[in-house]
C-alpha cells in the first residue's frame, strides 16, 4: 500500500475532523506526509486551517465551494483544533450557559476566552 493510499484510509476510517502532520509520523517521514497531504487538499479531501493542522472537507450543496465536514461546522472544528493543541480554553458568559441549558437564548457565534 503506497504512503498516499495509508494516510487516506487512516483519515477516513478516523472519527476525528482535524488532523496534524505529526499523526501520520509513523507512516512515513515528515517531508513525505507533507507532500500526501498537500495532495489531498489540492484534491478537495481535505482544508488546510493552519501550520500543520487539516480537516477534513465537503462540497458545500448550494455554493460548491469546499467547506469543513464537521456536522459542528467551523465552531466544531475550532474547538477540535484547539484541544489537539492543548491550548487552556473557555467559554464567554453567555456562551457557555446556553451550553449548559441555563439560557434559552443562542449565541450567533461561540467565543472563547483564552487564558
Amino acid at each position: 500500500m503506497t504512503i498516499a493510499r495509508k494516510v487516506k484510509v487512516r483519515i477516513n476510517r478516523s472519527k476525528r475532523y482535524v488532523f496534524a502532520r505529526a499523526d501520520f509520523a509513523d507512516i512515513a517521514g515528515y517531508d513525505q506526509v507533507g507532500r500526501v497531504l498537500k495532495k489531498l487538499v489540492d484534491a478537495g479531501d481535505l482544508l488546510r486551517i493552519g501550520y500543520g493542522l487539516y480537516t477534513k472537507a465537503r462540497k458545500n450543496r448550494i455554493t460548491g465551494n469546499l467547506m469543513p465536514a464537521s456536522p459542528s461546522g467551523a465552531d466544531g472544528v475550532i474547538l477540535e483544533a484547539i484541544e489537539k493543541l492543548g491550548i487552556d480554553y473557555k467559554f464567554d458568559e453567555f456562551s457557555q450557559r446556553s451550553i449548559d441549558g441555563d439560557s434559552l437564548q443562542i449565541p450567533s457565534f461561540i467565543s472563547n476566552c483564552y487564558q
